[in-house]
């Protein structure tokens, strides 16, 4: 396996907080890799310290066999990045800002690497427009053409899509898709578990730890549970119910509740019970398989219990 990302028991802090908490990686040529977590997990320091934006208070990082501490330059010069918040600049035209970054890399030809670009993203047709004219998920795509026009080895997405209209979300992924076939390395950072369900392998991260690291399929098997989603009346009374009465951890959705419980049939028939007993409809229920966001409050509630 050709490992292009290497991270060794990596810490950091600010002052009395521990950010990340001794994390080790290793990610292959040509992968997605997802890193999943909640606000404060440690997501963003992980990804800026990956691409030599901040020092590492201990623990090893190598990128293209590069130690980040020794050969920062030399990696920046092979990774693109994608950060959470629009850096570009907004009083420039999509095609000066492409022009600016391919300076800044010392790229000088790049009319055609720009024009594949803005093709590749759908942005031809708005090229004189300027930056801060265009909305949200049209923005996201010129800072990834942008971060794509030095043709990087690894390209780093620190929460990509993060207040982006779902039709913007779609088109974004389907651009990524596409440069995996070309062999680039993906390491993204994500609050969405959707999303996350996409990449080749996801590590969930909460407190500045790794709690589960492997393939989607693999961590929604490993806790040997499954999924009981319920439509009924009274939604909140039911789920306020199944939780003191049972004892099961709910989740609500709109008009439906799930719980994640080990035996499926003989649980439900204890909720079936409970809820007609108080005059509750069950109007329809399944049985499914957990979702990476079931198995997330699942493992981060197991990890506060123990």
């Amino acid at each position: 396996m050709n490992i292009i990302i290497q991270i060794d028991n990596f810490s950091k802090s600010y002052g009395n907080l521990k950010a990340v908490n001794g994390i080790s990686l290793s990610i292959p040529k040509g992968e997605m890799f997802g890193l999943v977590g909640p606000d404060g997990a440690g997501k963003t320091t992980t990804i800026r310290a990956l691409c030599g934006l901040l020092k590492s208070d201990s623990g090893n990082i190598s990128l293209m066999d590069f130690d980040i501490k020794k050969n920062r330059k030399d990696i920046q010069n092979n990774i693109g990045y994608l950060s959470q918040k629009f850096s570009l600049y907004e009083d420039l035209t999509i095609d000066e800002n492409i022009e600016f970054f391919a300076e800044i890399h010392n790229i000088k030809k790049y009319e055609e690497r720009r024009n594949e670009l803005l093709e590749f993203t759908r942005l031809t047709e708005f090229r004189k427009r300027q930056a801060g004219r265009l909305s949200g998920g049209m923005k996201q795509k010129l800072a990834l053409a942008c971060s794509l026009i030095h043709k990087p080895k690894i390209l780093f997405l620190d929460e990509p899509t993060t207040g982006v209209d779902p039709v913007s979300r779609r088109d974004f992924w389907k651009i990524l898709s596409n440069l995996l076939k070309d062999g680039i390395t993906i390491f993204m950072t994500t609050p969405y578990l959707d999303e996350a369900e996409r990449c080749n392998r996801v590590a969930l991260m909460n407190k500045g730890e790794i709690i589960t690291l492997d393939t989607p399929a693999k961590i929604k098997e490993s806790i040997n549970k499954k999924v009981i989603e319920i439509v009924c009346d009274d939604v909140r009374l039911a789920g306020k119910l199944i939780k003191e009465k049972l004892d099961l951890d709910v989740q609500l959705f709109g008009d439906r509740l799930n719980t994640v419980v080990s035996n499926a049939e003989s649980e439900f028939k204890r909720i079936e019970k409970l809820l007609t007993e108080n005059n509750i409809s069950i109007n329809d229920y399944r049985i499914n398989i957990p979702s990476l966001e079931n198995v997330f409050i699942h493992l981060v509630k197991s990890s506060e219990t123990n």
